[in-house]
């Protein structure tokens, strides 16, 4: 996994907790910003059957939010993403672009974890 997340300015550090895991849907997103003293930090989180997954929430079309224009970002089959500025997909596991002008792009992923209190974490928790 890259660590393209952390060079943004606004980066949370490392065993940050976000929410706790029931806030996140199965099959679902939770799109959250974080706050601290060098700015906002976008965030989505995507909770597969088997995976809880992080990206940074900025489509790198133009690093808008995915999320911007409606909430339903997730595809009904929970494989794909989708940018709903410009239809730009992503694989929901990989974050690698996979159709419109998602393609030759990707996501930058955010490692997450949940800690033993059930909170979703930055990394693998603290």
């Amino acid at each position: 996994m890259t660590q393209a997340w952390q060079q943004y300015r606004s980066a949370p550090a490392l065993g940050t907790r976000l929410v706790r895991l029931e806030e996140v849907a199965h099959g679902g997103t939770h799109s959250l910003t974080l706050k601290g003293e060098k700015g906002s930090f976008p965030l989505l989180l995507v909770r597969l059957d088997d995976a809880l997954l992080g990206y940074v929430n900025a489509c790198p079309h133009q690093y808008l939010p995915l999320d911007q224009r409606g909430k339903r970002v997730l595809s009904q089959d929970g494989e794909q993403l989708r940018c709903t500025n410009h239809d730009a997909t992503f694989s929901a596991r990989s974050g690698e672009g996979t159709g419109g002008l998602g393609l030759g792009c990707a996501l930058d992923p955010v490692p997450v974890s949940v800690d033993g209190e059930g909170w979703v974490v930055v990394g693998g928790g603290p």
